[in-house]
């Protein structure tokens, strides 16, 4: 094995590891955002089910504070389009990432293969 083929191999591999690793935090980002999908989604369905007369609070800190019901669909609505965008977004960053996974996991295999047929010859 020639130290370039070497050192070539090596940085390949670190840039596979370095590539899964991120791939797995956009995986929890994933998650994560679906987990607050489904919640909101479940307090939006809660919101149109209440009377218009329904009392509202909302949690800031330690305190329950009284908000309009109306405000509070909405800024439940508005949170659910962010949510929806980000987890596009997302999808498409962990399409990309997989598709670069295996453009440098193909040229690992094929450095593999180069080493092997030198050391055989």
């Amino acid at each position: 094995m020639s130290e370039q083929q070497r050192k070539k191999l090596e940085s390949e591999t670190m840039a596979l590891q370095k590539l899964q690793k991120e791939y797995a935090t956009l995986v929890t980002s994933r998650q994560k955002l679906d987990s607050q999908l489904q919640e909101n989604t479940l307090v939006s369905k809660e919101f149109k089910l209440l009377s218009d007369e329904a009392r509202v609070y909302k949690l800031i800190g330690p305190v329950l504070v009284p908000q309009e019901k109306a405000e509070a669909a909405t800024n439940v609505e508005k949170r659910l389009e962010y949510i929806t965008a980000e987890l596009s977004r997302l999808e498409k960053r962990i399409e990309d990432q997989a598709k670069e996974q295996e453009k440098t996991s193909v040229e690992i295999f094929k450095l593999q293969m180069d080493i092997q047929g030198v050391s055989k010859a």
